[in-house]
């Protein structure tokens, strides 16, 4: 039976919008939501199509014209990106076209021999994305710099490091804001390149033969030219460590390309600490599993940067009781 519609929209006619753009609707499931206050539902149609609706309350619902022009630019460029199949972003809706129901993060548990491929697809999808013109983002989103990136960590901090004793002693807390603070600053003196923000397993739909299309792009914009490497290959799917180095030997082959993916990682792996803890906060408790082992690879990442390095061990021993459950 079909849900009721003013459970993904209130106070709209979604059906009539539906069948204004020739899409008279048969049924409608709702599809399990995150923090975001977007909401998905798959749509089925009189004639045996489905599509993805996204529905943008007002509060976000400025993403709504920021996605379609993301979808303009990653489609030029040779991304593929869903195909967007209606909008009325005053009306907080989107119509994305429905590429399955699993993410390449749904498929953690699969043989690398089977991922390789999908990843070096993401690996070509990140490559073209940071080759967009930067005049292109202009307008689109802030910059990815030094001073966002310090916010980020900030959040960390204060909602998970400072209150569970984790930032040491007096002397080791002052280290620990300077490195964090220099990692930020020498990530951020590279030139900015365009990157997706948030590339990562769960933003990747695996496609037949091997490709993968790339979702959730409205956070488009510029920043460190190793943001989205190490968003790929820090979060959800992790390939094994041979597997890993390939990788980084095709697309960061010299020693200092390595520090700065390190640097990248450590900052959005710690960074991702915080964003957990905010999730908790907000009701979503699910994510709290995912701080130990985090916060352990972001450890292991700040370790192997030349600012990190002279805390690593000391650190290990002050976040031991988390780092071991």
């Amino acid at each position: 039976m079909m849900e009721p519609l003013n459970a993904v929209a209130e106070d709209t006619d979604l059906e009539a919008w539906l069948a204004r753009i020739g899409r008279p609707l048969r049924d409608l499931d709702r599809l399990p939501g995150d923090v975001s206050p977007r909401r998905y539902a798959r749509l089925s149609f009189e004639d045996g199509t489905t599509a993805i609706l996204a529905t943008y309350p007002p509060e976000v619902r400025a993403i709504c014209p920021r996605f379609l022009r993301t979808t303009e630019l990653l489609a030029g460029a040779g991304v593929r990106v869903p195909r967007v199949l209606g909008s009325a972003c005053d009306s907080g809706w989107m119509l994305l076209e429905d590429l399955g129901p699993e993410t390449l993060g749904d498929y953690r548990d699969r043989p690398w021999s089977e991922l390789a491929p999908w990843f070096e697809s993401a690996l070509e999808a990140a490559a073209a994305i940071a080759r967009l013109p930067v005049a292109a983002l202009d307008g689109l989103n802030p910059t990815l710099g030094r001073e966002l990136m310090e916010k980020e960590l900030a959040q960390t901090w204060n909602l998970f490091l400072e209150p569970r004793g984790l930032t040491g002693g007096p002397e080791l807390s002052r280290a620990l804001r300077a490195t964090l603070n220099e990692v930020c600053a020498n990530l951020a003196a590279d030139p900015p390149v365009p990157c997706h923000r948030d590339f990562m397993a769960r933003n990747l739909m695996p496609l037949p033969g091997g490709g993968v299309a790339v979702l959730d792009h409205q956070d488009l914009r510029l920043g460190p030219p190793a943001y989205d490497l190490a968003s790929l290959l820090n979060d959800t799917v992790f390939p094994p460590p041979e597997a890993e180095e390939a990788l980084l030997a095709a697309v960061a082959p010299g020693a200092e390309d390595r520090v700065c993916y390190h640097r990248a990682a450590a900052q959005r792996t710690i960074k991702a600490v915080g964003t957990y803890a905010s999730f908790s906060l907000r009701g979503a408790d699910r994510h709290l599993p995912l701080i130990p082992p985090t916060l352990a690879r972001g450890l292991a990442h700040l370790a192997r940067t030349p600012e990190g390095a002279p805390l690593a061990d000391e650190l290990a021993r002050a976040w031991s009781g988390v780092l071991g459950g």
